[in-house]
């Protein structure tokens, strides 16, 4: 792709659209970067793209910013259904995500990652083994490091370990992953795509350019994410926690083990107990990057040791404290009804759930008999709050919270010796809080204060 001279617009100025409008300075383009939001919610990135002499518009689209452009890069957080990019499109105009900008100038081999749950303790636990394997490999995508800022540092020997998400895999045409995983598919940002079909083909776009010579790794226990392999020209491996698989990676007798082709030997990889994350779910996503790290060629032993050196990224499941015989965990990362669930199987029970946030046209009603077996009682904050509360009554007792410093504290007094207390949302957090993250810090911090701990204790 050649970007000298060429005028170029960024819509969205997040992480991805800020580091892709620099990007593409440094490649020589006359770039403007468009953003809805006014130019003093922006006002801590203009001085530095102003300084590299990007035009910056602010406050709304023109649209003839939009038709002045030879391409059009697009911010994994802007719909592709917004007027203005309809009509550059239907000007003729390429418009493109960061991924599939970056993909382009990267060296080297992808290993890309999606799902509707997993993607980042999948991602990162793949690029911790390959590098324990001896290759040179990268981390980042939708994890929070944009894909253009590993361009530099790519190589012809290096790895590029991609979590990438529908929002940004529905712009790619030519993204093409040497190996591309699929952990599951269950509905999700249904408010973004509008029905499961539609979230469900944007991530199948990650094997849209793979062909004979690459791979492709589907969870044979996921219906929606095993169909791909009728859709696909890769190689296709799997991974179960039911049972053997033709080729790729499963759990047997106690062991997670490995076969390369079809008839051939099993090779054992490493001990369940081996497995330090909590949850049926994190042996799934241990399966996938071991299937992943060892069609990228890394031997068993440098996977074992990588994985039983790994801990739980944070946010997801992650251990927070414990105090009067109540354990604590942040699970804020749970932006789903399908993650929350997860969550909740992987306690025996005696939970006391925080649930809500923003919804995304989601059913609370699927986790019904999880909070029957399971739960004690929930906790609701957020916009979210009334639908939970009127598709889960008489499940389990409610206590409308409205704020997670009010679940906490209400749900710390309540739960007893031997119960966990769970932030597993099932909601965005974008109601009350800036990021997923943000709200995670924020459950902690709280914890902290109220246990006067830091730590298992």
């Amino acid at each position: 792709m050649e970007l000298k001279g060429k005028k170029v617009l960024v819509v969205g100025l997040g992480k991805s659209g800020l580091a892709a409008a620099l990007f593409l300075r440094q490649q020589g383009a006359q770039v403007t970067v468009s953003d809805m939001r006014s130019a003093a919610a922006l006002s801590k990135d203009i001085p530095a793209l102003l300084e590299q002499g990007i035009m910056v518009e602010s406050g709304g689209h023109g649209l003839l910013t939009f038709r002045r452009q030879d391409l059009i890069v697009v911010s994994p957080g802007v719909p592709l259904d917004t007027p203005e990019l309809v009509q550059a499109k239907a000007f003729g105009l390429p418009v493109i995500g960061e991924l599939e900008l970056a993909a382009q100038f990267l060296k080297g081999n992808i290993l890309a990652i999606t799902g509707s749950n997993g993607k980042t303790t999948t991602t990162v636990l793949t690029g911790e083994i390959l590098a324990a394997g001896g290759l040179p490999s990268l981390v980042g995508g939708n994890i929070g490091v944009p894909v253009v800022e590993l361009i530099e540092k790519s190589s012809d020997e290096s790895w590029s370990v991609l979590e990438v998400s529908s929002f940004q895999l529905e712009s790619t045409r030519l993204f093409h992953p040497r190996i591309a995983v699929i952990l599951n598919i269950t509905p999700d940002h249904l408010d973004r795509h509008g029905t499961f079909e539609n979230y469900a083909l944007a991530k199948e776009r990650i094997f849209a350019a793979q062909s004979a010579g690459d791979f492709l790794v589907l969870n044979a226990d996921n219906q929606r994410a095993a169909n791909a392999a009728e859709r696909t020209a890769a190689k296709v491996y799997w991974f179960s926690l039911e049972g053997p698989v033709e080729r790729g990676a499963w759990v047997e007798n106690g062991q997670v083990v490995f076969r390369g082709e079809t008839g051939g030997s099993i090779e054992p990889i490493l001990p369940l107990a081996g497995i330090p994350l909590k949850g049926a779910h994190n042996i799934e996503n241990v399966l996938a990057a071991v299937c992943s790290a060892r069609l990228a060629g890394v031997p068993s032993g440098a996977i074992a040791r990588a994985v039983a050196d790994f801990r739980a990224v944070e946010h997801r499941l992650e251990y927070v404290a414990t105090a009067n015989g109540v354990e604590y965990y942040n699970d804020s990362k749970a932006t789903n009804v399908d993650a929350a669930a997860k969550a909740i199987a992987a306690f025996p029970g005696c939970i006391h759930l925080i649930l809500g946030g923003k919804d995304k046209n989601s059913n609370y009603a699927d986790l019904s008999d999880l909070l029957r077996k399971r739960v004690k009682a929930v906790y609701t904050i957020g916009s979210a709050a009334a639908k939970i509360e009127t598709q889960i009554r008489g499940m389990v007792p409610i206590t409308p919270c409205e704020t997670l410093e009010r679940a906490v504290a209400t749900a710390s007094k309540a739960a007893h010796p031997g119960d966990v207390v769970l932030l597993s949302p099932a909601c965005s957090s974008f109601d009350q809080f800036a990021s997923y993250e943000h709200r995670g810090r924020v459950f902690k911090e709280l914890v902290f204060d109220r246990t006067g701990s830091s730590g298992r204790g």
